[in-house]
This record gives C-alpha cells, sequence and structure tokens, in this order.
C-alpha cells in the first residue's frame, strides 16, 4: 500500500523482512508453525495479540492464512509501528496500541479483556528475565481458558557450549554472505529508514527510547516453559525449532 506520502509500505515490510531472514533463515517455516497451532488449538477466526509487534509481520501471515482473524498489534517502536500503520490502514481486523510492556499498565490499553492466542517472535529477548517473568503473569491473564501464548524467540542451553559455538559461527557467516548480497543489516536498516522522509521522525524517537539494540537476556526454552506453568499457563514445551530459535508453545 502506497500512501498519499508516497511512502510504499509494502516496500518496507518487504525490506524488514529480507534484513529480518539473513539473521533467521528458517523464519518462514517458524510463522507456519505457529499458525498450523492456532488453527489446531484455537481454529481458523481467532483473536489474536500480535504482543511486541514490529512492522505487523505476524499479522499479515495471520489474516492471509485466516481471513476471519482479528489481531491486535502492540509495541513501543514509533518506527516500526508507523510501517505497520501504512500497512494495515483501513483494515478493521487489525487494531494497533502504543504501549510498553514494561509498564504494569499496558494491559488497560488493549480493546480487548481476553484472546484466543497472543503471538510474539524474536522480540521479547529485549527483555530481562525477572520482567520478562512479570509479563508472562500478564499475558496469563489475558489468554482464555483454552487459548494459547506462542514465543518464538533465540533461547540459548548454556549446557551445549561447543554446539552453541558452532551454530554462530556458521550463522554468522551466512550472515557475511547476505551483506555481500545486498541485504541490508540491522544498523544498515535503520540507517536506510532514518533517511526515509516518512520514517525518520519516528526512527528519531525509536532511538530515544531503545538506544542501538537490547540488553536483555536469552534463557533455555526450558525457563520459559517452567515460568509459564508458574504464572498460570497448564501446559508448556517447545513445537519447533531450529539450531538458534525456538517456538514455545503454552496452553491455558
Amino acid at each position: 500500500m502506497t500512501t498519499d506520502t508516497g511512502t510504499d509500505w509494502a516496500a518496507w515490510q518487504e525490506s524488514w523482512d529480507r534484513q529480518q531472514e539473513s539473521y533467521m533463515p528458517d523464519r518462514e517455516e517458524r510463522f507456519r508453525i505457529m499458525l498450523d497451532m492456532v488453527e489446531a488449538l484455537v481454529g481458523t477466526a481467532p483473536r489474536v495479540l500480535d504482543l511486541a509487534c514490529g512492522t505487523g509481520s505476524i499479522t499479515a501471515r495471520l489474516l492471509r492464512r485466516f481471513p476471519r482473524a482479528t489481531s491486535t498489534g502492540v509495541d513501543l517502536d514509533p518506527a516500526l509501528l508507523a510501517i505497520a500503520q501504512g500497512t494495515f490502514e483501513g483494515d478493521d481486523r487489525v487494531s494497533l496500541v502504543t504501549a510498553d510492556l514494561k509498564d504494569p499498565d499496558w494491559p488497560g490499553r488493549l480493546p480487548y479483556d481476553s484472546y484466543d492466542a497472543v503471538l510474539t517472535a524474536t522480540a521479547l529477548h529485549w527483555l530481562h528475565s525477572e520482567p520478562l517473568a512479570a509479563l508472562y503473569g500478564q499475558v496469563a491473564e489475558l489468554v482464555r481458558d483454552g487459548g494459547v501464548l506462542m514465543n518464538a524467540d533465540h533461547m540459548i542451553d548454556d549446557s551445549t557450549p561447543r554446539i552453541n559455538a558452532a551454530e554462530r559461527a556458521q550463522r554468522h557467516a551466512r550472515m557475511d554472505q547476505a551483506r555481500q548480497d545486498g541485504t541490508p543489516d540491522w544498523a544498515e536498516w535503520w540507517r536506510l529508514a532514518a533517511a526515509d522522509p516518512a520514517l525518520a521522525e519516528p526512527t528519531a524517537r525509536r532511538f530515544a527510547i531503545y538506544g542501538e539494540h537490547a540488553d536483555g537476556d536469552m534463557p533455555s526454552a526450558a525457563w520459559h516453559a517452567r515460568v509459564l506453568r508458574e504464572k498460570g499457563f497448564a501446559e508448556a514445551r517447545a513445537v519447533w525449532c531450529s539450531p538458534s530459535d525456538t517456538l514455545l508453545l503454552a496452553l491455558k
């Protein structure tokens, strides 16, 4: 969608996807499994909370697969939310909320009190373990009985250092090749965003909020599963993993 500002939001979405895929080559497979499990557990017309939604990557794939779904995207990043707003403008299935997930009152900004599914990807590693555990407790209150939370993210098992080192070396070699092939890395992507008249101001605000990158934690999948059960979910386990990422599903 191109708006009256002349900004091609579809092109920005595509650019974001390519940049993210350079770090996570299995990203689309991960999304596919996430939506498979949505369908298996809560059906094809779910009310979804896209947590730390960014540009709306999950929401876009959700609505493409399940046209009767609805999605609430919540994030604090002004630039990524601007892309999401441009992308979904006029689509009454989507609502976007600006909120800080570290603010204990953020659920009060949502349009609904409960959701069939809460979905998030490559986002919650921005949080340290203590605020992440608190967030899981809040999410448990938002998910209806029988509903799900799925978190796809880097979850590091410190008990396998040699495996971790080998995976990291291979991943970085792949990332270097993607740079050589012309895919912008994280820093270059943000330089491009700052140069776009429609994104320059929200990008400046974004860096004022976050700085260059996260300093959060990446605990193991076992940690996530244990904490989710402690916070009110009945079951929790990994339903997909790659060498670097895990999709953790918790059932209320």
